[in-house]
């Protein structure tokens, strides 16, 4: 699995840090961060959470 972010489509809402703070992070204006691109495990469970939550969809998943 890897993450994808478009920081230009993020709108701060901060949906992707609640649900997996340990993966997501926001910048001084809010926009997120990935503080890792391929988790793992019970992480990746949470990380595709995230992405569900997103409602700009500025996160993606290549589960490949």
């Amino acid at each position: 699995m890897r993450i994808t972010v478009d920081r230009d489509v993020c709108i701060g809402a901060g949906q992707c840090v609640l649900t997996e703070p340990a993966v997501f992070d926001q910048d001084d204006d809010g926009v997120v961060l990935a503080r890792l691109d391929r988790p793992t495990g019970e992480t990746a469970d949470r990380v595709r959470e995230a992405v569900g939550l997103c409602p700009s969809g500025a996160l993606r998943l290549d589960e490949g």
